[in-house]
């Protein structure tokens, strides 16, 4: 008998809530925003029964997260993974609480009387001077694709009728909306628009610089992405602006000025999208510029065209897993591939949106193919003429021990290859992590085998993406790379940005990990590994 995927859903969702020693509850409805601003005004609910409401919702997330996991093959319950749908949950849930803010709480009192310049002799303080807060660094959820973007948000405003606001609500109100499922566009249209109406000036600008991640493979180059900040490289780039009142009217003076203020700070940006038809041709989103073909490439499989969207309404998109694949991931567990689909749509439901409004509806099918990308694989990779078409739970890498016995052996050639790049998923949020990979090592004059540079790109590829950390993701390319030429000694430098240290509340913007691995003579030598880590420096300084 064939259980429906609501009911299937739901008994999870119960277990979750057993396992968290709550209460269940109706999870709440997916044809409206609970926490819309409407609908906060009239809100009859006390503290505690918010409170319920919270912790049902995250109940309800934590379920839809454990049976992704099971559609991703992996086993809810082994190390790694035990506490992964709660910290999922609470990472949505406050990526998501701009929905039980309200703007008027926001701003209350914090209008002040400024008197302005006497009338006629210019424009200043409480009277048609201009105000401008550079840098407020910000992070939200992508709608559709349901991955954080990063925002540096430049407002200014005009004042009007003698009176100011206190600057620390222009970045609050601006984070209540960040605080949502979100698009560039819509989020600096908002701003700019509930700071018009709520303070009154003669005019409000907003300038949105944004980052969002790329995923690997897209248009063959997706290693090179524009970025227009350092500590934001991997990114894809994009300014975005809106105004109201005096700045409406983008060929005005008014912007003119606005900028010459931006650029007192050192910031240097071009003329911003103000027109979102322009800013929907670009796709801001990199996840809109893949269609059925791509999805297919990506995968490496013929996309299935005869297959319909699996709920089984609208236009058919993102078909490009076919039937043949999903039928392989059909895990132990018994998790299916539209079970998937609504388990994302029930987690955009809990945080209070509508999974069918217009800019969700098919934000489902991006994240969950976003996902299958780090479903467990084959590697499916020839080395010295081995095919290596076995899975990570039958690989047995050579010990460290078998490594060091061979460094007796006369070393006749030391390699390396820098700037191997990498994309991956960290296990314990699920949320990516990239950057790059140094590999160094040195063959036996005996045996000399060295890998090209598209052996250790495979090796590399295979084991980033699936779910990881990256200690181990470094450990297990070094393994490898040891059994693979027989070494006498292995290095490997993997330098990456996670996006859990950028958003979820941590957003430690230029952080950025290294991680090391050494066997063989690299673990008994420091002189080697100083030199490495020299030419690893070396080379990267070249490129700046």
């Amino acid at each position: 008998m064939k259980v429906p995927v609501s009911l299937a859903v739901g008994a999870l969702r119960e277990l979750c809530c057993k396992d968290a020693g709550l209460e269940t509850a109706t999870p709440p409805a997916a044809n409206g925003r609970v926490y819309s601003d409407a609908r906060l005004d009239e809100c009859e609910y006390a503290n505690a029964d918010r409170n319920d409401v919270e912790a049902d919702s995250e109940a309800t997330i934590m379920a839809a997260v454990k049976v992704l996991l099971q559609g991703l093959g992996e086993d809810v319950n082994r190390d790694g993974l035990k506490k992964t749908p709660l910290r999922v949950a609470k990472a949505f849930r406050d990526g998501t609480r701009g929905y039980c803010q309200t703007i008027k709480d926001i701003v209350g009192g914090a209008l002040f009387p400024e008197a302005g310049i006497e009338s006629g002799a210019g424009c200043g303080g409480g009277s048609g001077g201009l105000v401008v807060v550079r840098n407020i660094d910000l992070f939200s959820y992508c709608e559709a694709c349901l991955l954080p973007f990063k925002v540096r948000l430049h407002v200014g405003y005009i004042s009007s009728e003698q009176r100011v606001v206190g600057l620390s609500k222009l970045s609050r109100v601006a984070e209540a909306f960040a605080k949502r499922l979100q698009a560039p566009q819509r989020l600096a249209d908002e701003v700019s628009k509930t700071l018009y109406d709520t303070i009154r000036p003669l005019g409000v600008a907003v300038v949105l610089e944004c980052w969002h991640i790329q995923f690997p493979g897209l248009d063959g180059n997706s290693y090179e992405i524009k970025s227009h900040n350092k500590e934001m490289c991997g990114w894809m780039y994009f300014p975005i602006c809106a105004g109201s009142g005096l700045f409406e009217d983008e060929s005005s003076d008014v912007w003119d000025e606005f900028f010459a203020v931006l650029s007192l700070g050192g910031i240097n940006i071009e003329k911003p999208c103000f027109n979102e038809s322009v800013l929907q041709k670009r796709n801001w989103c990199p996840f809109l510029e893949v269609d059925d073909l791509q999805l297919a490439i990506v995968n490496g499989r013929i996309p299935d065209n005869s297959e319909l969207r699996c709920n089984g309404h609208g236009p058919k998109r993102f078909c490009g897993i076919n039937s043949q694949l999903i039928s392989k991931l059909q895990p132990k567990l018994g998790v299916s591939y539209s079970m998937m689909i609504t388990a994302v749509e029930s987690i955009i439901s809990a945080v209070g949106e509508d999974p069918r409004r217009e800019g969700l509806q098919d934000t489902p099918f991006r994240f969950v193919w976003w996902l299958l990308n780090f479903c467990r694989r084959k590697p499916g990779f020839q080395v010295n003429g081995f095919d290596w078409n076995i899975t990570d739970s039958q690989w047995r890498p050579s010990s460290p021990a078998a490594v060091l016995a061979n460094t007796e052996a006369v070393c006749s050639t030391f390699l390396l290859e820098i700037d191997v790049p990498f994309f991956s998923q960290c296990e314990h949020h699920l949320l990516p992590f990239f950057g790059v990979a140094h590999i160094g090592y040195f063959c036996s004059k005996e045996e000399n085998q060295q890998l090209d540079r598209s052996k250790i790109n495979a090796i590399v590829q295979f084991f980033s993406h699936k779910l990881q950390v990256q200690e181990r993701l470094t450990k297990q390319i070094a393994e490898t790379v040891a059994s693979t030429c027989n070494t006498v000694g292995v290095m490997v430098v993997l330098e990456a940005r996670h996006i859990c240290m950028l958003s979820r509340g941590i957003e430690k913007i230029g952080s950025c990990t290294a991680t090391v691995a050494v066997l063989g003579k690299f673990a008994t030598d420091s002189a080697a590994r100083a030199a490495f880590l020299q030419k690893i420096s070396s080379r990267t300084a070249e490129r700046r």
